[in-house]
C-alpha cells in the first residue's frame, strides 16, 4: 500500500479550462505541480475571469487525481478483498 501511495506522488494528471487558456498539473497526491496560463488570459480588466479559470482549472486538476487515486488503490485493495474496500 505504501508503495502505491508512493507511486501517487509520481503520477500526474492535467486539466484545462477556458479552452485551454489555464492549464494545472496535479499529482495523484493532489499538490499541484504547475499552472500555465495563456498570454490572452492576462488581461488587467478581466482579473476575476481568469480568476475564475484558475480555480476551474484547479477544482478539475483535483478531481482527475482524486480519480487516479481511488483507482489505484481500489486495485490494490481489490486484490486483497479487505472489508468495505469496494
Amino acid at each position: 500500500m505504501a508503495k502505491a501511495e508512493e507511486g501517487l506522488g509520481k503520477e500526474t494528471v492535467e486539466a484545462t479550462s477556458g479552452g485551454g487558456v489555464v492549464t494545472v498539473v496535479v499529482t495523484g497526491k493532489q499538490r499541484v505541480l504547475s499552472i500555465k496560463m495563456a498570454q490572452e488570459a492576462v488581461d488587467p480588466d478581466e482579473v476575476e475571469l481568469l480568476e475564475d479559470l484558475v480555480m476551474a482549472a484547479i477544482n478539475e486538476g483535483l478531481e482527475k487525481s482524486q480519480e487516479l487515486a481511488a483507482s489505484r488503490l481500489n486495485a490494490l485493495t481489490g486484490t486483497f478483498n479487505l472489508p468495505g474496500a469496494h
